[in-house]
């Protein structure tokens, strides 16, 4: 695999510590109708996160680490917040799955893919529509490589 692969494993990594986040602070906000489905979309970013940690290892990097507390896109008062929160966490997550899918082979090709996939799916759920391509849709107006920490979701 090549340098290409362990950083779009990286940005990925990276963008999941962000998601972790972001739902730490969208699932307090959500309605109690919804709160399951944050909490399993918590749950469901902790083990990719966790699964890129070990991945990150066996490609021969250093994990990059979770910051402390992320800046918010927007403010999250309320459960419509909450809500856009959540479909823009889930946006974030699959352009930069994306990039790991253009970047890996074999195995991780396809745990990046089932990842960019759930996280569209996660997405449309949240939001109530989809884009026409999961992970590219986000890609208007810039270029391939752009830094995860900025477009992950939660720049500091």
């Amino acid at each position: 695999m090549s340098d290409g692969t362990l950083e779009a494993a990286q940005a990925a990594l990276a963008a999941e510590h962000a998601a972790v986040y972001g739902y730490g602070v969208a699932g307090g906000r959500v309605a109690p109708a919804r709160r399951a489905e944050a909490t399993a979309a918590h749950h469901a970013h902790r083990a990719r996160r966790d699964a890129l940690v070990r991945t990150v290892r066996d490609l021969g990097g250093d994990p990059v680490a979770s910051d402390a507390a992320y800046a918010l896109p927007f403010a999250v008062p309320d459960a419509a917040a909450a809500v856009r929160l959540a479909a823009f966490l889930e946006d974030r997550v699959a352009y930069v799955y994306s990039d790991l899918v253009r970047a890996a082979e074999g195995e991780l090709r396809r745990s990046a893919a089932d990842a960019l996939r759930e996280a569209a799916v996660r997405a449309v759920r949240w939001r109530g529509s989809g884009v026409p391509f999961p992970g590219l849709a986000e890609r208007a107006g810039t270029k391939t490589g752009t830094s995860a920490k900025t477009e992950a979701g939660a720049a500091h």
